[in-house]
């Protein structure tokens, strides 16, 4: 299990590789082998053999996941890609912040002890 910095719903900005400077939504994260899957980004061909005898078999086009490692959340307020970090508020709720801007952006859910 590694920690990631991003979440489902994000919108990131690709950092390297051959999609570098791609905006797009994080469709899953997989904290297990630190790999996130981005819309639109790392496009993969695959090559499918139908099944049964009425479905299709063809080339079709998916996402490849990326590592996490490789792309920085854009702040919703601000717009920019900005690091993110952890903030108790006065309320005793934990929030995920942006470190350019220093607003929230959401609130992070206490794991189950």
């Amino acid at each position: 299990m590694k920690k990631i910095h991003v979440k489902a719903g994000d919108n990131v900005l690709v950092l390297s590789g051959k999609d570098r400077g791609k905006h797009g939504k994080i469709i899953e994260v997989d904290s297990k082998d630190g790999r996130v899957l981005v819309e639109g980004v790392n496009m993969a061909t695959k090559h499918v053999k139908p099944k049964n005898m009425n479905q299709q078999g063809g080339i079709i086009h998916q996402e490849a996941s990326v590592d996490a490692s490789n792309v920085m959340l854009v702040c919703p307020k601000c717009k920019k890609p900005a690091r993110t970090g952890i903030k108790t508020l006065e309320n005793g709720k934990k929030a995920r912040i942006c470190k350019k801007c220093d607003e929230v952006i959401n609130f992070v859910k206490e794991a189950k002890k």
